[in-house]
């Protein structure tokens, strides 16, 4: 693709690398096939091809509208389309660059949108205001709009996790979202570690990864929250105090692994976040890569059956695939097969919120092809999905690391 790109952003690393991006696309299409809204809507400004003309028009100067970013807005940057891509066309940096350049010069969004948007900046990532929150809406469950409870989960049991007593030892990401709405996932993912001689270590002050603000036009208050989280991380990093870090949510972890290209410019954090990268591996990689050892430590009595979600920032993100369905095979459960597994659940983010009838319909069409063969409950890797799906699931809907856990053998 030929690019002519405007003064304000020729010179610059973002006009570098976006115009390096444009430059791979030949126009294929075989990313509309991939795509969820372009599948939902027909339109091809809806389409990664579509919107790859609109951020391209954007750059080289020409009017920033209302309608660009409605299109930038509906896409869940999936990264779907990367997969499929024939030509490595990095679409999910290039919609990135091209939502900053909205953010600055588009037109002023409306006010309820800018509010809605602040309050997921504001709430979201601050872990004491989001699990007062959550604490409330928990009490006010049963008296909530439909929509609304769907978005609360009920209240569950759980203990704290397993203290540490391994020489190997793996830091865990406590997060922003997912110590209130399913602290049994980082308990799970100790005590299945700890039962292979592996300890998960939280850092104090570990919160937001820093993807939420800034995938909500705030993409320099995202890049102070990484910021924040590699000094938590680097100083166990390098004392040699932790081999790694063990993700737990897929979507903070695509984007933690994304550390190294966020800051490749940044003088003061371009080694810190570039060993960060290094260091972080999705708990699946962890787990899958003790199997040989494992089966000794599940109950021997056989398991159910299960249906295995895989978000988009675990198999488009990280390319982590098949997995979390090795070891839940290893575990003792059958899978059933589900369709079109590649297609996102609508959940990304908060675009659940932000985008409710597209995500809706994502979410109904994702369970159909998740429950169509009776399974007994919805593994996934991600607290967003998990939320989002369990809102109109007719299973359970856990961590893959929970239903793993109930397979272990009494220490």
């Amino acid at each position: 693709m030929q690019t002519e790109l405007a003064d304000f952003i020729r010179d610059t690393p973002a006009g570098h690398e976006a115009e390096a991006i444009l430059r791979r696309c030949v126009h294929c299409g075989f990313c509309l096939a991939t795509c969820p809204t372009y599948q939902l809507l027909g339109d091809e400004r809806d389409s990664p091809r579509g919107r790859i003309y609109l951020i391209k028009q954007m750059l080289e100067g020409q009017p920033v509208t209302a309608t660009t970013r409605t299109h930038l807005d509906r896409c869940l940057t999936c990264r779907a389309c990367e997969t499929a891509c024939p030509s490595g066309v990095e679409y999910g940096h290039l919609v990135d660059i091209g939502r900053a350049v909205l953010a600055e010069r588009g037109p002023e969004r409306p006010a309820q949108e800018r509010a809605a948007r602040w309050a997921l900046r504001a709430g979201l990532p601050n872990k004491g205001l989001f699990g007062s929150a959550m604490a409330l809406g928990k009490l006010a469950r049963p008296v909530l709009p439909r929509p609304l409870a769907a978005k609360v989960p009920a209240h569950s049991a759980h203990s704290a996790m397993v203290a540490p007593r391994h020489a190997r030892r793996v830091l865990a990401l406590a997060g922003c979202v997912q110590p209130s709405m399913a602290p049994s996932i980082n308990t799970a993912a100790s005590r299945v570690l700890d039962a292979l001689g592996i300890s998960l270590v939280e850092v104090p002050g570990a919160g937001c990864c820093g993807a939420m603000r800034f995938h909500l036009d705030d993409q320099h208050g995202g890049l102070d929250d990484a910021r924040r989280l590699i000094d938590r991380w680097i100083g166990p990093i390098e004392r040699g105090e932790a081999e790694g870090i063990a993700m737990t949510a897929s979507g903070c972890g695509a984007f933690v692994r994304d550390y190294a290209h966020l800051f490749e410019n940044d003088p003061d954090y371009a080694s810190r976040a570039a060993t960060v990268t290094l260091k972080t591996r999705d708990l699946a990689e962890i787990v899958a890569a003790e199997l040989d050892r494992a089966p000794q430590i599940w109950r021997a009595e056989p398991a159910g059956t299960l249906a295995f979600h895989s978000p988009c920032t675990l198999q488009h993100g990280q390319k982590v695939v098949g997995t979390v369905e090795r070891i839940l095979a290893a575990a003792g459960y059958a899978l059933t097969t589900v369709a079109d597994a590649h297609l996102c659940c609508g959940s990304a983010g908060a675009y659940s919120i932000l985008q409710p009838a597209i995500a809706t319909k994502l979410r109904d069409a994702k369970l159909l092809e998740l429950q169509r063969h009776g399974a007994a409950g919805i593994a996934s890797a991600n607290i967003g999905c998990i939320s989002h799906l369990a809102g109109n699931a007719n299973v359970p809907v856990r961590h893959w690391v929970e239903w793993v856990a109930d397979r272990l053998r009494p220490a």
